[in-house]
């Protein structure tokens, strides 16, 4: 066992010299998929253990991402579908969540915390306790660290338009004006983390190839990682096989 530790520190250094020079990523997201599977291979019988050790690891993740000087990180804690869970599965995965934003958002954490998706289809203890989150951190200069909870890609596209017709209408244009206002950067101002860079990486663990709605329209250039590890066994060298093959890649946005 020590022989194995001693030769995974020595890739693990291999691997963050070989990104000295290299383009990184400014802004990664990630879906911590797996927390349940995870638990289920540990023979543990309540999936919220796996929630309870997934949420544990985020910060360590958001530890290797400061390393390497990340300016955002995005993670994926709660998607629209999700609320449709047993209640006794997610009454304690909301407490979960509740509890990792109040650690993240300690006096001693640098980060600045932003919430991004429908909070309003929370309770209302829920949706309390993750705003005064965000605003304790709102003075921080740190990375910025959008968690994103009951959040569905196609529900914020169309909560963008929804806000932009809005605000059309508040201004006195016509539907016939309005829809001719409509392109890409109009859309791109009302969405949830409007004001941030696209990521540039997305990580996705447990082995799923596919984005499930995870940042539609923000990914549409982003570079996508997929990882077999159930996400509490995601390591800092799988983090850096990441940024790795991230930086190895042409990035061409289709020209």
């Amino acid at each position: 066992m020590a022989i194995s530790n001693l030769l995974y520190r020595i890739y693990e250094r291999r691997l963050a010299r070989e990104l000295t020079g290299q383009p990184l990523p400014r802004h990664i997201g990630v879906m911590v998929d797996g927390n349940r599977r995870w638990a289920r291979d540990m023979g543990l019988t309540d999936p919220n253990d796996g929630h309870r050790a997934g949420a544990k690891h985020i910060e360590r993740f958001l530890g290797w991402c400061d390393e390497l000087g990340v300016e955002h990180v995005t993670i994926w804690l709660l998607s629209t579908e999700n609320l449709s869970r047993p209640k006794n599965e997610l009454d304690p995965l909301l407490d979960i969540i509740d509890e990792l934003a109040g650690e993240l958002a300690d006096d001693d954490q640098p980060w600045q915390l932003r919430m991004v998706g429908a909070l309003d289809l929370l309770p209302e203890e829920h949706q309390n306790a993750l705003k005064h989150a965000q605003q304790r951190t709102a003075e921080k200069r740190g990375m910025q660290v959008n968690l994103a909870v009951c959040y569905g890609g196609q529900r914020e596209i169309a909560d963008a338009v929804r806000s932009f017709m809005l605000e059309q209408a508040a201004a006195g244009a016509t539907l016939e004006q309005a829809a001719e206002a409509v392109d890409a950067d109009s859309i791109a101002r009302h969405l949830y983390m409007t004001g941030q860079p696209d990521p540039d990486l997305v990580i996705r663990t447990s082995g799923e190839q596919r984005i499930s709605g995870f940042l539609l329209w923000q990914s549409a250039y982003s570079e996508f990682y997929f990882c077999d590890s159930n996400w509490p066994d995601f390591r800092r060298v799988d983090f850096l096989r990441a940024v790795r093959s991230f930086a190895t890649r042409d990035r061409r946005y289709g020209k």
